[in-house]
């Protein structure tokens, strides 16, 4: 996962239902199928229960050793191996495979990086991962230092300030207590908002330089044994990762474009380099073994503000002081190199222009067992299980395509240029986005989803036997929340959870749902089974895996039962299981929580308009809800393709032409990723962000955006129920 990682969630399972024995136990749950008339249902249980009598724990463990021997970052020769055993397995399957190029600007790896002590003593810090015995992976040639892609170049001597995780609020509160970073060298630990907005707050303020390290209180040996021994950082372990923060996602040269190839005779016209606003300074990441060299030698009379202390054995101090000296030089190159998308199709048979898409990148830091391969594994292990089914006469009604996306780590941009390449199809045939990126990293389920997705997976989890117990997916989801990565993700906007559910995220930042779900509006979701991960090091291996994601390999085929089962019910309902009446509920609870945020500098600010406007979307989406119930009862499949183009084109009711004001690319007044924390979820960004900026001047302009956006919703679903009121005013309402 990369980019604005938020919830690199994982893969899903099958349904289990009444007397049906799936590989991996016995379910009784009676099956909840939305969307199919009476008379499909039994068909779909079977079909469902054969599917989940295909998966294998050999199959899923045998492609992620395929896909993880050997370390592939983007344009590496073995990311390209990995590519092409992606394609011949889907070829394999049955499917039809497209490759799709794009020439995009890249970093050309790690550059020459060099981080020491200059004063009190001279001293190379360490900038490579220990060699271990026990993990034969660890001493591979081509595993690269630590670094972070889209660093500036420099070579810099300073003092050092220490910024806590370099947030917005923190270079704020170093401000407001006298501390000045100008011409310094800012440490920053991992953890609180996206690494590239530490670099980006950090030079605004005047730094000429950056460290970034992950510290033992967030994911270390305060937390539990330390690899090899345990799952947690230990002294020589760094994470990677990119830092690019362009007001879009993609290619940095060709914003809202496609980067086709160079030779292409449609390619676009490429920003020059200079225009692209990139980081100037050096930044690179350190392990803590590394960092407390710097740590235990500052010598500033101020001793950090509570909240600040990490954990390393020494009071962590605001400035290093006159005579602590650190050097930090990074050079990093930057040209246009090519990436390429691998696309399975499985052509639907009665809808082969409505889309269901599952996806999920291959490029890694590292071996990239844990991130992204698990994802990859399993989902190739679905393709090999529904071309097994297609093969023998049972073919999905509305076309599939897996998509394995490359350049996800250097900026999530591969995704994004594949969105739009294709983004009037998309616009048309997209019924589901669902993204898988580390989707096998544990034996705890997460995930996060668009409000009409929500339902889909409630029910898949409800089919699915949780291995090596009597529980479903569901019920195990229910007792244990996922763990997210301390150093990585950060909350935003707060989850609308329902009574009684187990709580469903927000998508944010940070994978290839991005472009799919606020650039497009294509309903989407990310989901999988999370885990201890040693985040974008290079000891995310097989050896890490097999000791610590998941010895059982029963966790793949377990989501692969989720994943199918969600896929095929898209696939195959009679009407798309969108959970329309989730609108109003979810956009009620985003919206209190948007007027508290204005009222916290604005205090008479009252959100009530829109309020009023989603009182009358409530009574339209229930109505919607009970006339697809009996439509759906009363066994009528008329109009079928008009109704589901209506269904398709609802989550679009909130794309916006002009975009948000942080950047026009992310068209969804909906969703998008928090633009000062990268990883987080901000609900309403167009409202957010005017809070953001302690600022009233733009209200009135956002709210009738809001209301417009919202207004439309409602429309369409009161003209979706007129459509399905009666079998002559079908698809008529207009």
């Amino acid at each position: 996962m990369q980019h604005f990682p938020l919830l690199k969630t994982v893969g899903l399972a099958l349904a289990l239902f009444s007397g049906v024995t799936s590989v991996l136990g016995q379910s009784t749950t009676t099956p909840t199928l939305s969307g199919f008339v009476p008379a499909r249902q039994a068909a779909q249980i079977k079909l469902e229960a054969d599917f989940k009598a295909k998966q294998s724990s050999a199959a899923f463990k045998q492609h992620l050793e395929k896909l993880s021997s050997v370390p592939h970052i983007t344009g590496s020769k073995e990311n390209e191996q990995v590519r092409d055993y992606i394609a011949e397995t889907m070829r394999k399957a049955g499917w039809q495979v497209d490759i799709y190029p794009h020439d995009v600007l890249l970093p050309k790896g790690p550059g020459d990086i060099a981080v020491e002590l200059v004063e009190p003593i001279r001293q190379p810090l360490n900038i490579r991962e220990f060699l271990f015995k026990e993990d034969k992976y660890s001493g591979d040639p081509r595993l690269t230092p630590g670094y972070n892609a889209w660093s500036g170049s420099g070579d810099v001597t300073a003092e050092v300030v220490y910024a806590n995780y370099g947030r917005k609020e923190d270079f704020e509160q170093l401000k407001a207590m006298g501390i000045s970073v100008n011409g310094k060298i800012v440490l920053a630990r991992y953890g609180g908002n996206f690494r590239g907005y530490k670099a980006q707050f950090a030079q605004a303020a005047g730094a000429i330089g950056v460290i970034i390290f992950t510290d033992p209180a967030d994911s270390g040996y305060m937390r539990g044994l330390t690899f090899p021994e345990g799952p947690y950082y230990s002294e020589s372990v760094i994470q990677r990762g990119s830092l690019i923060t362009t007001p879009y996602t993609g290619d940095p040269l060709t914003p809202g474009e496609a980067a086709l190839p160079m030779d292409a005779k449609n390619t676009p016209k490429r920003l020059d380099i200079k225009d692209v606003v990139l980081h100037k300074i050096p930044v690179t990441p350190l392990p803590y073994g590394s960092a407390t060299e710097i740590l235990k030698r500052m010598t500033g009379t101020q001793a950090v503000p509570a909240g600040w202390q990490g954990g390393l054995p020494y009071t962590y101090r605001l400035e290093g002081g006159k005579d602590l000296k650190v050097r930090l030089m990074v050079k990093q190159e930057k040209a246009i190199q090519r990436i390429y998308q691998v696309v399975g199709t499985l052509t639907g048979a009665e809808f082969p222009d409505e889309w269901i898409i599952a996806g999920c990148h291959y490029d890694a830091w590292s071996y990239g067992a844990t991130d992204p391969n698990s994802g990859t594994a399993m989902l190739l292990s679905m393709t090999e299980s529904l071309g097994k089914l297609a093969k023998a006469g049972q073919r999905p009604r509305r076309t599939i395509k897996v998509c394995h996306w490359d350049a996800e780590e250097p900026g999530v941009i591969g995704s994004a240029e594949w969105s739009e390449q294709f983004r009037d199809e998309l616009t048309q045939k997209a019924v589901a986005y669902m993204n898988y990126d580390a989707a096998v990293s544990g034996r705890k389920f997460g995930a996060s989803a668009s409000p009409s997705m929500k339902k889909l997976i409630i029910e898949a989890t409800q089919s699915v036997q949780y291995p090596d117990s009597n529980k479903t997916v569901y019920q195990h989801w229910l007792g244990h929340k996922a763990a997210g990565n301390p150093t990585r993700v950060t909350g935003s906007s707060a989850p609308a959870v329902m009574a009684g559910e187990p709580t469903i995220g927000n998508l944010g930042g940070g994978s290839d749902h991005i472009a799919p779900y606020m650039h497009i509006g294509i309903p989407s979701l990310s989901a999988g089974m999370e885990g201890p991960t040693l985040y974008h090091s290079q000891y995310d291996d097989l050896y890490f895996y097999d000791k610590f994601a998941d010895p059982t390999y029963k966790m793949g085929p377990t989501m692969e039962q989720v994943v199918g089962t969600m896929t095929l019910r898209l696939a195959n309902a009679d009407l798309v299981p969108y959970d329309v009446a989730r609108y109003p509920t979810d956009l009620e609870v985003h919206l209190k929580a948007a007027e508290k945020a204005i009222q916290a500098y604005a205090p008479t600010y009252s959100i009530s308009p829109l309020l009023n406007v989603v009182t009358d979307l409530k009574k339209n989406a229930d109505a919607c809800e009970l006339a697809r119930q009996n439509y759906l009862k009363s066994g009528r499949t008329d109009k079928l393709v008009e109704l589901n183009k209506e269904l398709r084109l609802l989550e679009r009711a909130f794309i916006d032409p002009k975009g948000n004001a942080f950047g026009g690319w992310y068209k969804s007044l909906y969703a998008s990723s928090d633009p000062n924390s990268g990883y987080a979820s901000w609900m309403l960004p167009g409202l957010l962000y005017e809070a953001s900026l302690k600022s009233t001047a733009n209200l009135p302009d956002i709210e009738a955006r809001y209301k417009k956006a919202i207004q439309t919703l409602s429309d369409k679903l009161l003209a979706l129920s007129q459509g399905m009121g009666s079998p002559s005013a079908v698809g008529s309402s207009k």
